[in-house]
Parts: structure tokens; C-alpha cells; sequence
């Protein structure tokens, strides 16, 4: 049996800003593959790229390609992803070794593209909404491994706060329990997603980018290890009302426990649901939420590289 390929395969773009130590973006993929349908997954893949370029920053788009660890999409490589998403893996950690023993081809979770963004030496990470505590956790035991990743893997995740259809509270509690700070970017409330607020404070808001990037040099110098959270709003213009979200998202929970849908289909099932019951909204919400946070995830990675 032949040596292994080696699983890491950086774009030259994306490897050339890091040797420079030029800004770079880490983007995760699962919410090509599963988070939105097609077309307007590839649409949402390239608004997003495009956002992080506005910002002078080098977007690097992680998925699994053929058993191979892609940092960096090409144009071909995206819409392929984004076309073949009823096939591909929804890989986290526990799915890395196997797929790429398999060659297989997935879009990664938050905590999938943590582990890779470290590995390729990104510090920051713009998705949508951050996976956390499910509703009905203290029964079912069903928490996202992103925040595990969170708590072990030192990349800084720029999010829309917790998607809107976990439990926030609980979300909250354990991540402070495994000491990641969650730090409100502009608010002092976390957001939940589609909207703007939540009932849940944060200890800490920051207002600039410039300011986040001296809270991870710190967390650096200190060694602290793990990873931190930059919790971003949705655009005004783009949140939706409370009371529709929290209408569809306790049918869409109420129809995945009478269809017994468990594990790590649970998200995609409900944001799916959502979207069926919410109409267009949803999705372009999805849409403006994720491309504002790479845009801020960018400007925090300028600053990051500049000389302290």
C-alpha cells in the first residue's frame, strides 16, 4: 500500500496571502450542501467570497474534495460542490478520518472548519449561525460539536449568534463553562439568527474591528487555547419578526420529533422547515446574515495582520 496523499490541499491565493500575512477568511461549506437549496446555495457561496474580497481580505472556502482537505474553492470546484449537494457528507470532526479514508466529498460544519482553518493557520472564520445546545438537550443529550471545537481549537467564528432553532440559554451556559468568550459586536444582547435580539445578555460588546483583534492578541499571549465567538446582528433590513420565526420553528421541532429525525439531520430538517414555512424570508435572511458576518470577520483579520 502507497504513502498517503497529504489530506491538506491550500489554494495557491489562499497560501500566498498567509506566507505574506495578508488577511484571510476561513468559510465553511456545509451551508452549500445543506443549509440552502439550489441555486441559491451557489449564489450565497459567491456573495459571501465577494464580501471578504470587499474587505481586502482572501476568502478560503473549506470543503472535502475527493478525500482531500480543500482550503480554497476554484469557481468549477464551488458550483460542482453546490450541484452535487444531495450527495455530499455532512462531515464534522468525527467524520473527517472516515471520508477522507474513503474519498468521499462533504461540506464541512463549524467544527470541521476550525480544525482546518488551524491546520492551514486562518485565524478567522465568518458563518452564518453558530450550532449549539438543542431544545430538549437534557433528554436527548444532542449538542452541536461546534462548541466542543470551540472550546479546544483556537479560531475566532464570526456568527449571527446561535441559530434560532437551539436552545440559547443552554447554548450560552456551556460555553462559558468551557471558557469561550462570546463577545457581542455592536450589541450587548445575543443574536439569534434571524433576529436581531434575544432574551440572553452577553458579559461583553465590542464596536470595532480593530477592537476584537487586541482581545485575540491578548487571548494569545496568554496562551488560553480554544477558540472565541463574535456574536454580529443581522442587518436591520434583513431580520425578521420574532413571532414568525418562533411560530415556525416550534412546528418544524414539534414535526422532527414526531418524524423521529435525530443527530446531525436535526438542523438541516429544521432550517428546511422554516424555509417551507416562512416563505422567501428566511433564506434571503440567511443570505444577508452570512455575507454581513464575512464581511466583519475580513475586517477583523486586516486588522489582526496589522503590526500591534
Amino acid at each position: 500500500m502507497g504513502p498517503m496523499q497529504h489530506p491538506l490541499r491550500v489554494a495557491d491565493e489562499v497560501r500566498a496571502a498567509l506566507a505574506e500575512a495578508r488577511p484571510v477568511v476561513a468559510l465553511e461549506s456545509t451551508i452549500i450542501t445543506h443549509g440552502m437549496p439550489p441555486p441559491v446555495n451557489l449564489e450565497t457561496a459567491r456573495a459571501v467570497e465577494a464580501a471578504v474580497r470587499s474587505e481586502g481580505a482572501v476568502p478560503a472556502t473549506v470543503a472535502v474534495v475527493d478525500g482531500v482537505l480543500a482550503v480554497g474553492l476554484s469557481a468549477a470546484e464551488l458550483r460542482a460542490l453546490a450541484e452535487s449537494a444531495a450527495g455530499a457528507v455532512k462531515v464534522s470532526r468525527a467524520d473527517l478520518p472516515v471520508v477522507l479514508a474513503r474519498g468521499g466529498t462533504g461540506g464541512t460544519t463549524v467544527a470541521a472548519t476550525m480544525i482546518v482553518a488551524r491546520m492551514a493557520g486562518i485565524d478567522l472564520f465568518a458563518t452564518g449561525g453558530l450550532g449549539g445546545v438543542h431544545r430538549g438537550a437534557p433528554s436527548s443529550f444532542d449538542i452541536s460539536a461546534d462548541l466542543q471545537e470551540l472550546a479546544r481549537t483556537d479560531v475566532t467564528v464570526v456568527c449571527a449568534g446561535v441559530k434560532s432553532i437551539l436552545d440559547l440559554g443552554l447554548t450560552l451556559e456551556y460555553l462559558e463553562t468551557h471558557g469561550v468568550p462570546v463577545v457581542g459586536f455592536g450589541t450587548e444582547v445575543l443574536p439569534a439568527f434571524y433576529v436581531r435580539e434575544s432574551p440572553h445578555r452577553l458579559s461583553y460588546r465590542v464596536d470595532t474591528a480593530a477592537a476584537v483583534a487586541e482581545i485575540i492578541r491578548v487571548r494569545r499571549r496568554l496562551a488560553l487555547g480554544g477558540g472565541m465567538v463574535v456574536a454580529n446582528p443581522i442587518p436591520a433590513e434583513h431580520a425578521m419578526a420574532p413571532e414568525v420565526v418562533d411560530a415556525a420553528i416550534d412546528r418544524a421541532v414539534d414535526e422532527a420529533g414526531r418524524a423521529g429525525i435525530a443527530g446531525k439531520e436535526v438542523t438541516p430538517f429544521l432550517l428546511r422547515r422554516v424555509g417551507e414555512l416562512t416563505g422567501r424570508s428566511s433564506l434571503d435572511a440567511n443570505t444577508a446574515l452570512v455575507v454581513h458576518n464575512a464581511r466583519v470577520a475580513a475586517a477583523i483579520a486586516s486588522e489582526l495582520c496589522r503590526v500591534s
